[in-house]
């Protein structure tokens, strides 16, 4: 079965970067009287060197002939177009807006847009991973440019190591534009380019959107893969993207033109080598033998079987019509360059304005450095109420990240900041399980990534931006400011009636120690140890937060 029909039956409900090496013959010339094991291992560090200077002199390619193209605005009398725009005329100068909780739903509402488009996909990505999920996407984006659609992709560079053929596959249709952000100037050794280059690539673009027809468009916290999508058996990303339709999609199609036209995306096929006949039909051939897998069926029939895809298909989702103003940085930034007033944090707290009353933050990386603890502290002494919610130690997948928040927590905590951790236990949820309203809270076996805040339940962010130094003054991000109290009360009202199960609440003892609030069963437990935590892991995690790299996180 072809995969255009296996995932339209599905749907329509009736049909860190990898060194790579290779063994040098050692050389007899290495020295009078060298060991044979010194001459081989002289041999490597000479061949390194050389490596590293080739990948530190390789320019990059040349921009001056790079094709230029922008959003396409006359998308009015698309299937979208017309199915949205009698919504948007009823609610004149508001976008509507729709929470995203399940990775499935996040899935299915990619494809379908996809699969919708008629004039243009415009598609930016952090991490696209080559597993079920991301060939899925892929091919859905063939399959697109297939009909006529113009598919604009733009990835950032830092994890596509071994999807270059599949990328140069893509590039070669006729109707999609691959482009690449911070591109490594050569494909193999990719971690030696930072010996000669790691400002630039240091920088890495975290936004995340997808837009079809420029009339809807889905941004948020999820990657491409299978851990964000609730695909993966062994793992799962808690996290929140937004279905938004109305102005605010232009608004996003035209940010995507900045980062398109930016000093930084080089288009795939100045970079990648050239593909072969044979690998023409390379992603639709992976993405048919991807789909024969029993996993694949089962997850896809989970997928179809869910209440927000039949919705979707019928057109009776019911937005949230809001006031939504689209924030990210300067994609100058990814080369150093942004003016402090393009850079996000800055936007966001001027369009946010300050708290008044309550501060509620989910963040999956949250790394608030001295700068943070004094930020939340003139909150505090302002009256403000600010509570958080972060990975535990055993949620945690960076354990760096995770070792200088602990290093933050009890200053946290001496200055009224309520700390919550998510717990996880236990595996992840079977295929064809739906997650419950608290899905934003995570579910057994599974870590918070999440980015969203709420302030004095009026307005809430939805994006990329994480409380940490990298989302400050490294890497690009972009979300959505929107003046909801519905949508800002859920995640006051989520807080108050799902974290109780779901997190730690970390508390600070009379003595000074931290104290671990644990609630299961309708009992409270109180830990006075890290929960899981045992020696090693602990000392590791105080070792690494000893190290001068608390601004790179």
């Amino acid at each position: 079965m072809r995969i255009v029909s296996f995932i339209d039956h599905r749907l329509d409900g009736s049909a860190n970067t990898k060194l790579e090496s290779s063994a040098a013959a050692p050389s007899d010339q290495a020295g009078p009287g060298a060991p044979r094991p010194a001459r081989v291992v002289l041999c490597g560090l000479v061949a390194l060197v050389a490596l590293a200077q080739l990948q530190g002199c390789a320019p990059l390619p040349p921009l001056e002939d790079r094709v230029s193209s922008v959003r396409l605005r006359d998308t009015d009398d698309t299937s979208l177009g017309r199915s949205i725009a009698p919504l948007a005329r009823s609610h004149a100068g508001l976008s509507g807006v729709l929470p995203v909780l399940s990775g499935r739903d996040a899935f299915a509402t990619r494809v379908r847009l996809a699969d919708l488009a008629e004039r243009s996909l415009d598609v930016q990505y952090y991490i696209w991973d080559k597993d079920l999920s991301g060939t899925l996407l892929l091919e859905a984006l063939r399959r697109a440019a297939d009909r006529g659609v113009r598919v604009r992709l733009l990835l950032d560079d830092n994890r596509t190591a071994g999807l270059d053929a599949t990328l140069a596959a893509l590039a070669a249709h006729s109707n999609v534009e691959v482009r690449l952000f911070n591109p490594f100037r050569t494909r193999n050794w990719r971690v030696l380019g930072y010996l000669f280059d790691f400002d630039r690539l240091n920088r890495r673009m975290h936004n995340k959107s997808f837009t079809a027809d420029n009339q809807a468009t889905v941004i948020g916290g999820r990657n491409v893969g299978d851990e964000y999508f609730g695909a993966s058996h062994d793992f799962l990303f808690v996290d929140l993207d937004v279905l938004a339709i109305g102005p605010v999609v232009d608004e996003v199609s035209r940010d995507f033109d900045r980062y398109w036209a930016s000093d930084s995306a080089y288009p795939a096929g100045k970079l990648l080598p050239p593909i072969g006949a044979e690998s023409a039909t390379a992603l639709e051939d992976a993405a048919a033998a991807a789909a024969r897998q029993p996993a694949a069926v089962a997850y896809t029939d989970a997928v179809a079987g869910s209440t927000f895809v039949h919705s979707l298909l019928a057109k009776t989702l019911t937005f949230e019509w809001a006031r939504v103003e689209m924030v990210s940085d300067d994609p100058a930034k990814g080369l150093g360059l942004a003016a402090p007033d393009g850079l996000m944090w800055a936007r966001l707290k001027r369009v946010m304005k300050s708290p008044e009353r309550d501060l509620k933050a989910v963040s999956a990386y949250f790394v608030p450095g001295e700068e943070g603890v004094e930020f939340f502290a003139a909150m505090g002494a302002k009256g403000v109420a600010t509570s958080i919610l972060t990975n535990s130690a055993e949620a945690t997948d960076v354990l760096a990240v995770h070792a200088f928040y602990a290093k933050r927590r009890k200053a946290l905590l001496e200055e009224g900041v309520k700390l919550f951790e998510l717990k996880r236990v236990g595996s992840t949820p079977s295929a064809g399980s739906t997650p419950r309203p608290g899905a934003l809270f995570g579910s057994s076996g599974s870590s918070l990534h999440a980015k969203t805040f709420s302030i004095d339940e009026s307005r809430i962010f939805i994006g990329s931006f994480n409380f940490d130094p990298r989302s400050d003054r490294l890497n690009t991000e972009m979300g959505f400011v929107i003046d909801s109290p519905a949508l800002a009360r859920s995640v006051s009202g989520s807080f108050a009636l799902y974290l109780p199960e779901r997190a730690y609440e970390v508390l600070l003892a009379p003595d000074g120690t931290l104290r671990w609030v644990e609630h299961a069963g309708g009992a409270e437990l109180v830990h006075d140890r890290e929960p899981g935590v045992g020696f090693w892991r602990g000392l590791a995690t105080y070792l690494i937060s000893l190290l001068p790299i608390e601004w790179l996180l």
